[in-house]
């Protein structure tokens, strides 16, 4: 079964052979959790989506159009971070979570490399969607076609999107040195 590509195992899934999905989880699971920490920047929130990330692609199954199986998980996955995005943003932060992301700022700075956390801290400052475009394209390895697929663009557009969003990076990232 491992020889199956992805779509054929999404196939088998959605047909009803719900443990085909531990495969697609085993290829999957690591890329997604990646894609989502360098969102949230909070392990155990991006925990948490991939887990709600696979279950709903067991629970939507019947959703899944034979399409690339990559798109449809990164499109998931979007849509969750997209939905927890919202929550958090209109959720009043309390006292002791505003002090848990500054100690773990200081110790992501003392146990990181200053270039590093640059690059970081000029990741924070692009909007949603270029850091998005940029995270799955640079970080993650997605192809430009694949990112036209899950955002609902064309490859060209995504192309441009992706180098506007480098050279705003660039930028930031050299007014913070």
């Amino acid at each position: 079964m491992k020889n199956l590509s992805d779509e054929e195992l999404m196939i088998l899934v959605s047909n009803g052979k719900l443990d085909m999905m531990s495969v697609l989880f085993e290829r999957y699971h690591i890329r997604i959790f990646n894609f989502l920490l360098k969102m949230t920047r909070d392990h155990e929130v991006s925990q948490d989506i991939t887990q709600e990330v696979f279950y709903k692609a067991i629970k939507y199954r019947n959703s899944y159009k034979k399409g690339k199986f990559s798109s449809w998980i990164y499109t998931i996955a979007r849509n969750i971070f997209s939905d927890y995005y919202q929550k958090q943003k209109n959720r009043d932060q309390r006292l002791d979570q505003i002090e848990y992301k500054i100690e773990n700022q200081e110790t992501n700075y003392i146990e990181g490399n200053e270039i590093k956390e640059q690059l970081d801290r000029a990741l924070d400052q692009l909007n949603k969607s270029d850091k998005e475009l940029v995270i799955m394209n640079r970080y993650q390895g997605i192809k430009y076609q694949e990112i036209a697929e899950i955002t609902g663009s064309t490859e060209g557009a995504i192309k441009t999107k992706v180098h506007r969003a480098i050279h705003k990076l660039k930028d930031y990232y050299l007014q913070n040195i």
